[in-house]
C-alpha cells in the first residue's frame, strides 16, 4: 500500500511539473522534442562532466555520513561506544550495570559512573563536557531504551547472571559495535534458549510471575 501511494505521489507531481512547465499545454513537449534533444547533443560533454560530478557527489555524501550509520541503533544524549568500552577497554559490562548480578535490572549508569574515569582521561573531550553539563545541572542523562521486553514478562537478570550466562547470549555483540539497535525480545527467543538449557518450560515460575 505505501508503494503504491509513493508512486501515485510521485506521478502526480510529475504531472505537475509538466503542467507548469509548459503552461498547461503539455503537447508542447513534443513539438519541442527536437529541439531540446539537439540542444542536449550539442552540450553533451557538459553534461556528461555535471553527470559524473553530481554521481560523484551523491556518492561522497552517502559513504561519508549516510553509510557510517546505515543500521546503527538510535543516537544517544552521550557518543558512548560500546566497542570501545567494553571491546578494546575490555571494561567489564557490571562496572557500569552495577546491578546485573544482584536484582532483576542491571541499572542504568549515572554520570558520575562515567566521571569517576572522564574526570582524569580526555577531560576535554566534547562528549565528556556533556557528561559535566548533565552533571553539574543534577539532571539524569536521557538515554534511550535499545532493549525492550514485554511488560507482562519478567525477566531477572539476577538468575542468569548466577547461572553463568555471559551478557552476549541475549544482547549480542555488544564488543563490536558503537550504538546498539533496538532490539525486541519475543517469546520464541526465550523458550528455544530453556529447551537447550533444559530450564524451567513452567509459564508463572519461568516468566509471567
Amino acid at each position: 500500500m505505501e508503494i503504491i501511494l509513493a508512486a501515485v505521489t510521485v506521478l502526480t507531481i510529475l504531472v505537475l511539473f509538466v503542467l507548469v512547465g509548459t503552461k498547461g499545454k503539455p503537447l508542447r513537449l513534443v513539438s519541442h522534442f527536437q529541439t531540446v534533444a539537439g540542444t542536449i547533443r550539442e552540450n553533451r560533454l557538459q553534461l556528461l562532466i555535471l553527470s559524473v560530478l553530481l554521481i560523484l557527489t551523491a556518492l561522497f555524501v552517502y559513504f561519508f555520513y549516510l553509510m557510517p550509520g546505515a543500521g546503527a541503533g538510535p543516537v544517544q544524549p552521550i557518543a558512548f561506544s560500546h566497542r570501545v568500552h567494553a571491546g578494546h577497554k575490555k571494561i567489564d559490562c557490571r562496572f557500569c550495570h552495577p546491578y546485573a548480578d544482584r536484582s532483576l535490572s542491571p541499572g542504568i549508569p549515572p554520570v558520575e559512573k562515567c566521571l569517576y574515569c572522564h574526570d582524569h582521561i580526555i577531560t576535554r573531550h566534547p562528549e565528556i563536557l556533556k557528561e559535566h553539563e548533565y552533571f553539574d545541572t543534577d539532571t539524569p542523562t536521557p538515554w534511550k531504551k535499545v532493549f525492550h521486553v514485554p511488560e507482562h514478562v519478567l525477566f531477572n537478570h539476577e538468575r542468569h547472571i548466577k547461572k553463568e550466562f555471559d551478557c552476549s547470549a541475549c544482547h549480542g555483540d555488544i564488543e563490536g559495535v558503537d550504538r546498539l539497535k533496538r532490539h525486541d525480545f519475543e517469546m520464541g527467543f526465550c523458550i528455544q534458549c530453556h529447551r537447550k538449557e533444559n530450564a524451567n518450560l513452567d509459564c508463572w515460575l519461568s516468566c509471567h510471575n
